[in-house]
This record gives C-alpha cells, sequence and structure tokens, in this order.
C-alpha cells in the first residue's frame, strides 16, 4: 500500500471537507451558543407617568424597576444559517475553507493511509481478513498520529469559522496565534483533539469496513455505489453519536481568548466539560448534533464514494 494510501486517502479527505464546509461551520456557531453568557441584570427600565401617593405637586414622578434578563435564544441550524448568510455574507459560510483543506490534508491524509498501513500488517495471514477489534485498534492509532500532526490547522480552522477574528487564511491565522499566544498555543485542546480523532477514526473507518463486508458476505448488494454509500451513511452516523460531546469540549476550548493578566475561561477540557454542564445542562454536550450528523453523514458518504473511485483509477499503479 505504501504511499499510494495516503495519496488516494488525502484526495478523497480535501474533496469531502471542502464540499460540506458550510455545514461545519453552522456546527461550530451552535456549539458556541451559549458560552460564556452567564445571567446578567439588565439595566433598569424607567415607568413614567406613575403618581407617588400623597403627591403635593401635579408632576409625575418616574420610578424605577429592574427587569429579568434575558433569555438565552437557542438557534436551529437553518436559521444560524440563514443569519450568516444574512448579516455576514455568502463567502462567510466558506470562513475557514483553507484552513479545512490544509487540515484535511495533514490530520486525514495522515489518518486515512497509515489505517490501510497498519490493516495490512494485522490482517489474519491466513485469512486475510481483519477483525472487528484490530481494526477498531487501528483506527485508534491512525486516528491519534493524524491529529497531533494536524492540531495546528484545527485550531486555525475553528478560530476562523467562529469569526470575530481578523484572519485572512490559515497561514495568516497560525502566525498571528503564533505571535501573539506563543507556539504551544497551536495545539491548544490537542488532548481533546486527538482523544477525539481517535473516536471518529475508530468509529468511522472501522464501521465503514464492517458494514461494507457484511453487505458483500450476505449479498446483500454488489460492491458498487449502493453499497459505498449505505456502508458511509451508517459510519457517519456512528462517528457523530460517538464524537459529538468530545468535538463541543474541543471547539470551546480551541475557540477561547486569553488575554495576560487574566485567569483563561478553561483550564482544560475537564475544566470546560464541567462549566458547560453545569451551566447549560447535559444536553449542551449535544449541541450542534444536527448539523453534525448532517454534515458527518455527507463527509463520509463522499470521503468513501470518491475514494473508492480513486482506488479503481490508481488500482494498476
Amino acid at each position: 500500500m505504501g504511499i499510494k494510501g495516503f495519496v488516494e486517502g488525502g484526495v478523497a479527505s480535501i474533496v469531502a471537507g471542502c464540499s460540506t464546509h458550510p455545514l461545519d461551520l453552522i456546527k461550530v456557531r451552535m456549539q458556541l451558543q451559549g458560552e460564556n453568557n452567564p445571567a446578567r441584570a439588565a439595566a433598569p427600565q424607567p415607568i413614567h407617568n406613575l403618581r407617588p401617593a400623597f403627591a403635593f405637586n401635579s408632576h409625575s414622578a418616574t420610578l424605577v424597576a429592574p427587569q429579568p434578563p434575558p433569555a438565552a435564544v437557542r438557534a436551529g441550524p437553518i436559521s444560524v444559517g440563514v443569519k450568516i448568510f444574512q448579516t455576514e455574507g455568502v463567502k462567510a459560510l466558506f470562513s475557514g475553507v483553507s484552513a479545512t483543506v490544509l487540515r484535511q490534508t495533514l490530520y486525514s491524509t495522515t489518518r486515512m493511509g497509515l489505517y490501510e498501513i497498519l490493516k495490512v500488517k494485522w490482517a489474519d495471514p491466513n485469512s486475510g481478513n481483519l477483525p472487528l477489534a484490530r481494526k477498531i485498534f487501528a483506527g485508534l492509532v491512525a486516528g491519534g498520529v493524524g491529529a497531533a500532526v494536524g492540531n495546528p490547522a484545527d485550531v486555525a480552522m475553528v478560530r476562523m469559522q467562529a469569526g470575530g477574528r481578523d484572519y485572512k487564511n490559515v497561514i495568516d491565522a497560525i502566525a498571528k496565534m503564533a505571535r501573539s499566544e506563543g507556539v504551544l498555543s497551536l495545539w491548544r485542546g490537542s488532548s481533546l483533539t486527538v482523544n477525539r480523532a481517535m473516536i471518529v477514526t475508530a468509529s468511522q473507518l472501522a464501521s465503514y469496513d464492517q458494514i461494507k463486508e457484511a453487505i458483500l458476505d450476505r449479498h446483500l448488494m454488489k460492491d458498487g455505489l449502493g453499497t459505498h454509500v449505505t456502508a458511509s451513511f451508517a459510519a457517519g452516523f456512528v462517528a457523530s453519536v460517538a464524537s459529538n460531546p468530545i468535538d463541543v469540549i474541543k471547539t470551546r476550548v480551541m475557540n477561547m481568548k486569553v488575554e495576560a493578566g487574566r485567569d483563561p475561561p478553561y483550564t482544560g477540557a475537564l475544566d470546560c466539560a464541567l462549566k458547560t454542564v453545569r451551566a447549560e445542562g447535559p444536553m449542551a454536550l449535544y449541541k450542534g448534533f444536527i448539523p453534525t450528523i448532517s454534515r458527518q453523514g455527507p463527509f463520509t458518504v463522499v470521503l468513501f464514494v470518491t475514494l473508492e473511485q480513486i482506488r479503481k483509477v490508481l488500482k494498476d499503479y
């Protein structure tokens, strides 16, 4: 397999990442909803034309009554997408796409190529098959290595998608982060990125291979587009359910602003998780799940369908 697996996986991942980027951006914006928004008392509002008892003049008095804090508004994926389009323009839906390309080039190329190498190395020498447990372990290893390599692009992508910062492109984002926050800021949230990538890669790649093999072994479908779409969509669902909580925490840790002389909003992943659950409830860890599955499903379908086609083209090389 060698270098070929890296090329096939990298090209397929870049195609899938770019084509589903707007859905990923909406997911990030939803995951940041309600963050750092403690209940604050609204400014007192005057109530006019109330006459106090036993008034000795005819002038109306102005009393001040406190108002309850405004309730946080939770927007769905469609309304978030429409708002981005209306307030920031259609171009904003592709904010951070250069970071997506770099991330897929570093992260996905590494994990896809390494997974294929491990599949061959760990396959049963007699049957050539790889048991599910070994597929999962291969995915864990490949995902972890890929995430460590691609973390700077991942941080840049999250910040560019979140908005509120003046980044021209992924290189500019990485350079500004390194200058203002130090080089180590490029690996902020790396433990979360690695954990998420291990879970996503193991659940996504292993489940795709396992479901595809089950379909073919039971002769439910032939090895073609229908099988690839079915297996890849199921794999996307499994990956979404498994990874969403870690993805929410990762997004918030990577996006937090650290100012000199002030404590950071979160001291780490566990602190972020606890503060999120305390402030917003446990289901906050599944914020953005609809756009996650809406993005992960098409992403996984495009990824594996493109991958299978590239394999056919490069099968003689």
